[in-house]
């Protein structure tokens, strides 16, 4: 007993205690694989008596110790024909100390027999007396065992899933081979060490937290995906699901963590696929509500540049040959530089590659060196996936710019033709500096695909600009400009086309001097759009300028005019024709169905003249009235057509009491006060031309 009491002293290296275990208390619980298997002790005093009986020898062979005790083992634990073999195997191990091993059959208390494993050996004490150690249990529960280790065996070591038991310090005690194929490291570099010392490629501090929280709370973790690189393959990311379970003994102490592994790479990247098939989709689907939502070049160009950024790309520019925006075609040679129109650029977060870009209007010229200037001229893509630093300078418009570039961090660069109805417009030119990821070719058909549908939007827009120059020009060529002093009028003008068409207008005015000082003043409206409006227009205003050199009465003026429409191509126009006399302070006015003009005197509120409305010229058979009003120094008249003040969403009332309230303030210069009712009342969406015509009387010289 003091060899006993010695090595279980506190502090040795073998006692429980050193190891920071406390020893049980209480009843005896199953703790492990000896429990399961119940293993009987018996020893044998040299003569073969019963020395020593263990209560699972009780249970195993059904006599008690007190009937064991002191009898001979062969008597009690075998069969009679088996007493004599017995004897012999006992004669053995005790006369050479080579112990014996093997299944026996015994004979219990009640007669039965059991096939039991047996091992045995010989024990030699302090006095050098010898005995005899058997150690029994039932061979169905040894052979149970056996299988059940067997197959736990098997299943850990063909296992696809790679299999891993860690302890409470989350270090290896054990893998299977398939964790060390998918790690890359053989087994005997993970015992011992922890996660991160095994992975050093992985970002495993959430792993090693989760299984921290596993060890704590019993919780498993099932299929939490992990995404990195591991030294089986430290080029590309692979993909796991990672399950965590915590191990215990029968008595609920916690062993460690038993994790579980299964490759999902294939199933990731067909996600990703899926996902970044899912993004362009979403991305095609929003290039086509928000692209061309205007006949607008650059709103055109920017939509595309804001479509493109951040989702596709880190910075985007749209540029179009200058050629192609004076409407004419381009084709460059080999050896040809190409000169091109910023339109847009958008960045996310990049100012030094936003400062190395055309900013949108200028003309810069590309050498045929460049990048930009290959994929205009062959109509191809360009895709530089790595970008280097000896790239650099085929990309950037000059070395400044190429500077910039590489201080921002530009990675990767893809330009994409702009083609519509087989002609190259231009380019969409896309940089990564924030995205990680290098341009593919996934990215490369978004690209196209993006490109393809916005440069139809943007031919639409450019002809439509093309047009509605042409046609403003035309508009303007026919309208006349005049002093701001003629006569005894000061005088002002507006002409402001229609919002939204690249047709012409019918609406014009005149400041005509007339013999004596006078002036006539002159608005009208054509009514519809196009050449021929602008055309009848042009005829009416030549007409009204040779007839008020005659010094007609303004009524038989419109009375010619009337005769005169009647023959241009069924078009019906109003007008209001004026003539100011400084002499006699008055203005003789005629009306032919149009809007009445404001009169604005100094101590009165501003007034719609009453005049007889008339009817519009073209009709026919009418006749016209001369009125004769006041027209003082000071003294303002508005003359304006009706694009000014209709819309479809107030009544023409409302919006000619609210032009009398904005005429009310009499400090503004004539100028200003012409912007601010352009400003004011016509809308940007209106569909018809604005002419407004404001003369005010001069003091006698």
């Amino acid at each position: 007993m003091s060899a006993a009491g010695s090595a279980g002293s506190a502090g040795s290296p073998g006692s429980p205690v050193a190891h920071g275990v406390e020893p049980g208390r209480g009843p005896h619980k199953p703790s492990g694989l000896l429990d399961v298997l119940n293993v009987a002790s018996v020893v044998l005093d040299n003569e073969g008596r019963i020395a020593l009986w263990s209560p699972q020898a009780e249970e195993l062979f059904g006599y008690s110790a007190q009937e064991a005790l002191g009898r001979y083992a062969a008597h009690v634990m075998v069969h009679e024909q088996h007493v004599e073999l017995v004897v012999k195997l006992f004669a053995d191990v005790m006369a050479t100390g080579q112990g014996w091993a093997g299944a026996f059959p015994i004979r219990r208390k009640d007669g039965t027999t059991r096939l039991v494993e047996f091992r045995n050996m010989r024990l030699l004490d302090d006095h050098g007396d010898v005995y005899a150690l058997g150690l029994a249990t039932d061979q169905s529960t040894v052979r149970r065992l056996e299988r059940g280790v067997a197959l736990s065996t098997r299943i850990v070591e063909q296992s696809p899933a790679g299999l891993a038991v860690l302890d409470t310090d989350l270090r290896f005690v054990s893998v299977n081979p398939a964790l060390e194929r998918l790690d890359g490291i053989p087994t005997e570099d993970h015992l011992g060490r922890t996660i991160h010392e095994v992975l050093p490629l992985l970002d495993a501090d959430v792993l090693v937290s989760e299984a921290r929280q596993v060890l704590r709370t019993g919780l498993p973790l099932v299929d939490r995906r992990i995404v990195g690189r591991t030294s089986a393959d430290p080029d590309e990311d692979h993909a796991w699901a990672v399950s965590l379970y915590r191990l215990e003994d029968a008595r609920g102490t916690v062993l460690g963590v038993a994790a579980s592994t299964v490759d999902i790479t294939e199933q990731y990247r067909a996600g990703v696929e899926a996902e970044r098939a899912r993004r362009r989709l979403a991305v095609i689907a929003d290039a086509s509500a928000r692209i061309g939502t205007t006949l607008e070049l650059d709103r055109t160009a920017c939509e595309l540049a804001d479509v493109a950024v951040p989702e596709l790309a880190d910075i985007a520019a749209v540029d179009l040959l200058e050629a192609v925006v004076e409407g004419r075609r381009s084709s460059l040679g080999p050896a040809e530089a190409a000169v091109i129109r910023a339109l847009a650029v958008q960045a996310d977060d990049a100012p030094e590659a936003l400062r190395a870009a055309d900013p949108p209007g200028r003309v810069a010229r590309y050498g045929p060196d460049r990048l930009v200037t290959e994929c205009v001229r062959t109509g191809e893509p360009v895709l530089v996936a790595q970008v280097k630093e000896a790239d650099l300078p085929r990309i950037a418009r000059s070395p400044e710019a190429a500077e910039l570039l590489g201080r921002a961090g530009v990675h990767s660069y893809l330009a994409v033709p702009l083609i519509a109805r087989g002609e190259v417009l231009g380019a969409l030119d896309l940089k990564r500096i924030r995205n990680p990821l290098p341009f593919g070719e996934d990215d490369l058909l978004l690209a196209r695909e993006l490109a393809a549908r916005a440069a139809v939007q943007i031919d639409n827009a450019r002809w439509y600009q093309n047009a509605r120059n042409t046609a403003l020009t035309l508009q303007r060529s026919l309208l006349p400009s005049h002093p701001a002093v003629t006569g005894g009028l000061e005088v002002a003008s507006r002409y402001q086309p229609a919002g939204a068409t690249t047709e012409v207008g019918g609406d014009w005015f005149d400041v005509i001097p007339l013999e004596g000082g006078k002036t006539a003043l002159v608005v009208g409206d054509v009514m519809g759009s196009g050449i021929s409006a602008a055309a009848t227009m042009g005829r009416l205003r030549t007409a009204t300028n040779t007839l008020a050199s005659l010094g007609l009465d303004p009524a038989v003026l419109l009375e010619h005019l009337d005769r005169s429409t009647a023959g241009l191509d069924h078009f019906i126009a109003t007008c209001v024709y004026a003539v100011h006399d400084p002499r006699l302070r008055q203005c003789r006015i005629a009306n032919a169905g149009h809007l009445p003009p404001v009169r604005l005197r100094p101590g009165h509120l501003p007034e719609l003249l009453d005049l007889p409305t008339g009817a519009p010229l073209g009709v026919g058979g009418v006749e016209f009235t001369t009125v004769t009003v006041d027209f003082a120094p000071g003294d303002q008249l508005v003359l304006y057509t009706d694009g000014l003040v209709e819309t479809r969403r107030h009544s023409l009332d409302e919006r000619l009491a609210m032009l009398l309230t904005l005429l009310d303030d009499r400090s503004r210069p004539l100028e200003s006060v012409c912007d601010h009712l352009l400003r004011t009342l016509h809308h940007p969406d209106n569909h018809d031309d604005v002419a407004l015509l404001i003369a005010r009387a001069r003091p006698e010289a």
